[in-house]
């Protein structure tokens, strides 16, 4: 069986790269092979969109209730300032990248309100629970670290998780970046620059 496998997956990345070959070097693909190729792939990547949308919904959505919570029982201007700012700046990123989850599942505009709303509402009540309360939320205490780490680590690991399989991936190795070396160039400098940026304000806030 492993070298049935092995046989296997040599095939089909020999059969990815020549049609990969023949895509970017203007080479045509036999009329029968696209035809059942579509037709074999024509429902998978639209449930795959949906669960990824719906995963990184639920991700951000619990890490943002978090945030919210963690703004909302703050008292100190010193530690509300970085955490409005570094809010705004993640926040308005995941809303692009769930966003564009939501396009490639082509969900119906009710689920796809749905999932805006939750996204939308989640940070503010987060902070209107924090605040409600703030009086008497020991947000040191050692039971909530232990239920704030276990939702911190849940969420991270749900994001980490989407963004390399499900997002960079996805679009790395597309046949468009594949076919372009500038736009491969140019997207990992945008990649890493991203990176450098959310590090510098993780390390600010």
């Amino acid at each position: 069986m492993h070298i049935v496998g092995i046989h296997a997956h040599a095939a089909a990345h020999r059969h990815s790269h020549a049609y990969v070959h023949g895509a970017c070097h203007g080479g045509a693909v036999n009329d029968a092979h696209a035809h059942g190729h579509g037709h074999g792939h024509e429902e998978g990547p639209s449930a795959r969109h949906v669960v990824v949308s719906q995963i990184l919904e639920l991700g951000i959505v619990s890490h943002s209730v978090i945030i919210g919570l963690s703004l909302g029982v703050s008292q100190s201007p010193c530690t509300i300032k970085p955490l409005v700012a570094a809010l705004s700046f993640h926040q308005f990123f995941e809303g692009f990248a769930l966003g564009g989850c939501i396009s490639e599942a082509q969900l119906k505009n009710f689920s796809a309100f749905l999932m805006a709303f939750f996204f939308a509402i989640t940070t503010p009540a987060g902070i209107t629970v924090g605040a409600a309360v703030a009086s008497f939320y020991n947000p040191n205490s050692p039971r909530a670290l232990v239920v704030e780490g276990i939702l911190d680590s849940m969420s991270a690991g749900i994001l980490i998780y989407m963004a390399l399989v499900d997002l960079i991936a996805a679009d790395f190795l597309s046949r468009k970046m594949s076919c372009n070396p500038r736009l491969q160039v140019g997207s990992y400098i945008a990649l890493f620059l991203g990176a450098m940026a959310m590090a510098a304000l993780a390390l600010w806030a």
